[in-house]
């Protein structure tokens, strides 16, 4: 007999996961399918896991500050029980320098004004105070280490910085997705790893379900994209690609792993930074360790790839990032054995992720996630089911997007804004920082 299902989810990342598990909460009987051996266990489970609420757009901000106060009260948001073992939010706060390339922050703190998200601007003193290991010079525009000039300051230093103390970061992303996997499998959706999709199905103009590698097929009336970096590949699948002016890809990103500076406790008091002048961003690691990401300045080549053959050896990337983010702190060691972590993202064309239906009715995509949007996926999770819901009862959300209401913070964003048919938006940051 053929399995059937309501809606089928394939992908369970941290966002497929939030999407089976709305779904579910809403009466749906969902089935989701990983390649994977487990939720979480793709990239997810290399993902820096950080939740800031600071975007180039303002529907960004809105839906980082909204996703924050669901990380802040995650059992809640979960109904977990009380013994079940829950991933933590270390909620630091994240310092983002003031910077030529960022306009100094006025829009940010706009935005956040506009929101009601509490920010704190922090004098170069200020800064220093809390992170002594730190030296403001200028260093833009960021160069790689076969530059002349590397590591040489461009005059100046950097004029402060603003503090969102609603941020932090997931100690463990994978098993995050793991907690929401159990919460909708407590709301009755079902999941099965190792389970790769071959193929979409259609009939009669609208989507049937899928076809695995095995060849087994599960019919459903919807299906969901959510499978991250494959996420292009199972568009073209489903052959609904054509009228997208938004792309996505697999994009290769190295995350360097170095221990602090000895004599201070970066784990316990440093904090989240976001640092265009050196286009690096860290944050806190156990152990006291720092984590250090790119922020994909110029200089640097985009590694896309096929997310079905990619190297996961550490280049010469990792070498420049942690020397980029040497140059603010001297007193870093670089340890000759190179650690971190090599994962795809699935970028967008502007970083801004596609929430949305397709050309197929029935066919449905949260694509272009990584690197960004981590920290949304409980509010992903909600809109994409509220955008389902509207276009199976018949709305169009090509010609008259769903207005989506924002629960905590009371704020309505026009899901059209996540269009796969959007022009490309330039008021993006065109980086991981979205």
């Amino acid at each position: 007999m053929t399995e059937t299902a309501d809606a089928i989810v394939i992908g369970a990342g941290v966002i497929g996961a939030a999407v089976a598990y709305e779904l579910a909460r809403a009466g749906r009987h969902v089935l989701s399918l990983d390649a994977n051996g487990a939720a979480g266990h793709g990239s997810t489970a290399g993902s820096c896991a950080i939740v800031r609420v600071h975007y180039s757009t303002l529907e960004g901000c809105a839906m980082a500050y909204e996703g924050f106060h669901d990380w802040a009260g995650w059992r809640d948001y979960l109904g977990a029980p009380a013994d079940e073992t829950l991933a933590e939010f270390r909620q630091t706060g994240c310092l983002v320098m003031k910077t030529d390339a960022n306009d100094q922050l006025s829009r940010h703190m706009k935005m956040s004004d506009a929101l009601g998200c509490p920010y704190e601007e922090w004098s170069t003193e200020q800064i220093t105070a809390r992170l002594p290991i730190y030296r403001m010079d200028r260093f833009a525009p960021a160069k790689r280490i076969d530059d002349p000039s590397f590591g040489e300051p461009t005059g100046g230093a950097l004029a402060g910085g603003v503090y969102w103390p609603t941020a932090g970061y997931v100690t463990d992303p994978a098993l995050s997705a793991q907690n929401i996997a159990a919460a909708a499998g407590r709301a009755g959706a079902r999941f099965r790893y190792n389970a790769e999709v071959a193929e979409i199905l259609s009939q009669g103009g609208r989507v049937a379900g899928v076809r695995l590698a095995s060849g087994e097929e599960i019919h459903a009336p919807v299906v969901v994209n959510v499978a991250g970096p494959a996420s292009r590949r199972v568009n073209e699948m489903a052959s609904v690609t054509g009228d997208m002016t938004i792309e996505t890809r697999p994009l290769r990103q190295e995350v360097v792993h170095v221990p602090a500076p000895e004599g201070f406790d970066f784990y316990n008091d440093g904090l989240i930074v976001s640092d265009s002048d050196i286009a690096c961003y860290c944050r806190p690691e156990r152990g006291n360790n720092i984590l250090i990401g790119s922020e994909d300045p110029p200089c640097d080549d985009h590694q896309w790839v096929d997310d079905r053959d990619w190297s996961t050896d550490f280049s010469d990337q990792w070498t420049t990032q942690a020397l980029r983010y040497a140059q603010r702190v001297p007193s870093l060691g670089i340890p000759s054995r190179t650690r971190g972590v090599v994962e795809l993202y699935d970028a967008a064309t502007d970083w801004i992720p596609i929430y949305d239906r397709s050309s197929l009715p029935g066919f449905y995509m949260a694509c272009g996630t990584s690197g960004n949007q981590y920290k949304n996926a409980p509010v992903a999770g909600r809109l994409m089911a509220a955008l389902i819901a509207y276009c199976e009862s018949g709305g169009d959300q090509d010609t008259d997007p769903l207005t989506f209401r924002l629960g905590h913070i009371d704020h309505e964003i026009n899901t059209g804004f996540f269009s796969r048919k959007r022009e490309i938006n330039r008021e993006s940051s065109f980086s991981v920082l979205g």
